[in-house]
């Protein structure tokens, strides 16, 4: 569990940005409203530029993931329809039980030619942080469940939430996957098809 704590410690030397739970009580109805999903929508645009992401402190996990078989709970692992998820940018100085509807940890693109292209946002938190899943937009984060290897360790269990603010999502907004993502099948070293992590305890 080296990993985990290394994101604890980078977690707790970065300056907290959070906001406080009464601010974000407006946004989290049963459902997020679109007034909500739009603030945080306009918020994340200036992340449709990788590089302004990178410099934000989101480092690129560089793996396309791809679900193409999907999953269900039947089986002891997380309910994802088929489809992709894309390549991973994740911000470890977000890492915290306290959820910023303006900062999510993780902002996730889609290969498309040479470039890549902004598609959601995603809220991750370890289960070694939090041991009841947090709220966000309305919607607790799913899980709990074991890392996405390869591009994260198995061990790294946690909850996430993934929104797709910038891509129709067939599967649902707040679906995992989305369908109508793709990750190259060529020219492209870094796509895994993978299988739904299994469910784990928190």
């Amino acid at each position: 569990m080296q990993y985990v704590r290394f994101l604890l410690s980078t977690a707790a030397a970065t300056v907290a940005f959070s906001l406080p739970l009464g601010a974000q009580a407006v946004q989290q109805g049963k459902a997020a409203n679109n007034t909500a999903i739009n603030a945080v929508k306009a918020a994340l645009d200036k992340y449709k530029d990788p590089i302004v992401a990178v410099r934000d402190g989101y480092l690129s996990t560089i793996g396309c993931v791809d679900f193409p078989g999907g999953g269900g709970m039947d089986h002891g692992t997380m309910e994802y329809k088929k489809g992709a998820m894309g390549v991973h940018f994740i911000n470890m100085g977000l890492i915290s039980p306290k959820l910023d509807s303006t900062k999510p940890q993780v902002l996730i693109y889609e290969p498309v030619g040479d470039k890549l292209s902004l598609v959601a946002a995603e809220w991750f938190v370890p289960t070694d942080v939090s041991k009841t899943p947090p709220t966000i937009l309305g919607n607790k984060l799913q899980g709990p469940m074991e890392g996405h290897a390869p591009i994260m360790p198995a061990g790294l269990h946690h909850w996430d939430l993934h929104v797709w603010l910038w891509k129709d999502n067939p599967n649902g907004m707040f679906s995992p996957t989305n369908s109508a993502v793709k990750c190259p099948t060529t020219g492209y070293g870094y796509t895994f098809k993978e299988d739904a992590p299994k469910i784990v305890k928190p």
